[in-house]
């Protein structure tokens, strides 16, 4: 049982910190934020007001808590890029993601909204990503918790990994 939740909460599995970071995998982790908006829309388009309240498993988010938070997470993280660059190891602002997600603006509005959003912050980022040098990669923050300092690279790499995690869980949510 506990096995099979955890599939469900981590359908890629959880995001691991590669051995060696190259360019060739940079530019892919990259692509897939470029990517994400025009497939999360492929993936979301159509549904009805009934089918975004579908839950990817028990005790879930619906696929509209999904779409919102997306949205909040990628702003956020987007910041972090930002401060990352032009501050010396800024310690991050944490947000409660399970609370926000419950706001009125992720449980019962439309997901156009988001999704729109996603479109010209992705645009943005990619932009971003694309034009930072090897130094820049190396820069990063401190998460509050772990008080480690995490580079943009493998920040991009999360991130890569975190259009995959919710783009599954929206397809289990579809299929379930």
């Amino acid at each position: 049982m506990q096995h099979e939740l955890e599939k469900l909460r981590y359908p890629i599995g959880r995001f691991a910190i590669p051995d060696v970071i190259d360019s060739i995998l940079l530019n892919d982790w990259i692509k897939t934020i470029a990517d994400f908006p025009a497939r999360l829309k492929s993936e979301v388009g159509d549904l009805t007001d009934s089918a975004l309240e579908k839950r990817y498993r028990p005790d879930g988010w619906t696929i509209r808590q999904v779409v919102h938070h997306c949205a909040d997470s990628h702003m956020n993280s987007f910041v972090r890029f930002k401060l990352a660059l032009t501050e010396e190891d800024p310690t991050i602002k944490l947000y409660e993601e399970k609370l926000w997600a419950e706001l009125p603006d992720a449980k019962i509005i439309p997901i156009e909204s988001s999704v729109k959003l996603l479109e010209g912050l992705h645009e943005r980022w990619v932009m971003l990503l694309k034009s930072l040098s090897a130094e820049q990669l190396e820069r990063g923050f401190i998460h509050p918790v772990t008080k480690r300092l995490i580079s943009l690279k493998v920040n991009i790499g999360l991130y890569a990994w975190h259009c995959n995690h919710h783009l599954m869980h929206i397809v289990n949510a579809k299929n379930h």
